[in-house]
């Protein structure tokens, strides 16, 4: 048993020693220090929105001790993901997909707050499938670990087994809760703000609830449920597509609407600019209109 904990002991180290280089100090708030790992060997690195309090002055400290100056690519506050760029910032972490892991999978938190790489080990304690964000962000699983998050932690990584690195440790999404941006999130998310320095979303105008649909609809369409509008804003996409208050829309771009949940897929960033089809439930008659997706305004 002794040589086990020892086999397995020096494993462990031995992964935190690997995946030390890719994993730096993020300088952009006013307290502690947090944590970033490099994304690409062309020098950006992906922390915690929340950690990177301003947009200027953004220091990093290295794996070897040197302090450089870093630029803001982008944020995503709804995934809790910043992009940074800095000179000098290599090699790239070893990043993986979660397809491989397991609830009971050992894992390892990693961060550096200060100078030293700091390790917490724990379990995959929960999956499940893509879910969205209290603030409307989309994750393409839900990925918790029972990992203990010290200060400074949040922006680093979470290392599997075999020491790749899974995802991004975040304390801010829900309160209380050990959760972790998936590598499939990141990559994503990354693109967008690598291109665009934001991420884009989709727009239709309208502010909707979930409302029973009347039985002889519901027969029809095979649910119970639409999305009532209840706004439809001046100038936006669905005012354009004719769309009126108190339309009730069942279908999007070819997919059932029940909930506001079944707007994700058919108003992701790479269907801005499209033309689709929307069906509604207008005074007891289904009809459907084209409309176009626009971009949803910053705020």
């Amino acid at each position: 048993m002794a040589k086990v904990l020892e086999s397995l002991s020096q494993d462990l180290a031995g992964q935190v020693e690997a995946a030390s280089p890719a994993i730096v100090r993020v300088e952009g708030r006013r307290r502690l220090p947090a944590s970033g790992v490099v994304w690409s060997d062309e020098g950006q690195i992906v922390t915690a929105h929340h950690v990177v309090e301003r947009d200027d002055g953004l220091r990093l400290g290295l794996a070897d001790g040197t302090t450089v100056e870093a630029k803001l690519i982008g944020r995503d506050p709804s995934t809790d993901l910043a992009l940074l760029q800095a000179d000098g910032a290599r090699p790239a972490a070893n990043w993986r997909d979660t397809d491989e892991l397991a609830v009971g999978h050992l894992v390892l938190a990693l961060g550096r707050p200060r100078r030293s790489v700091q390790a917490t080990l724990g379990i995959v304690s929960a999956l499940g499938q893509g879910w969205r964000t209290p603030i409307g962000g989309q994750m393409d699983r839900y990925l918790q670990t029972d990992v203990v998050m010290y200060p400074g932690f949040s922006g680093g990584p979470l290392v599997a087994a075999d020491g790749a690195v899974v995802g991004l440790n975040s304390s801010a999404m829900l309160r209380g809760v050990s959760l972790t941006i998936p590598t499939e999130t990141i990559r994503r998310v990354a693109a967008e703000l690598a291109e665009h320095g934001r991420v884009r979303r989709g727009y239709l105008g309208v502010a909707a609830q979930p409302a029973e649909l009347p039985k002889a609809a519901a027969d029809k369409l095979g649910r119970a449920t639409g999305l009532l509008l209840v706004t439809v804003e001046a100038d936006s996409p669905a005012e354009a597509a004719g769309l009126a208050l108190g339309d009730t829309i069942v279908a999007l771009d070819g997919l059932a609407v029940e909930s506001l949940d079944d707007l994700g897929v058919p108003l992701s960033a790479d269907r801005v600019g499209a033309e689709v089809t929307v069906q509604v439930l207008r005074g007891g008659e289904l009809m459907e209109r084209k409309l176009t997706i626009g971009e949803r305004p910053a705020r």
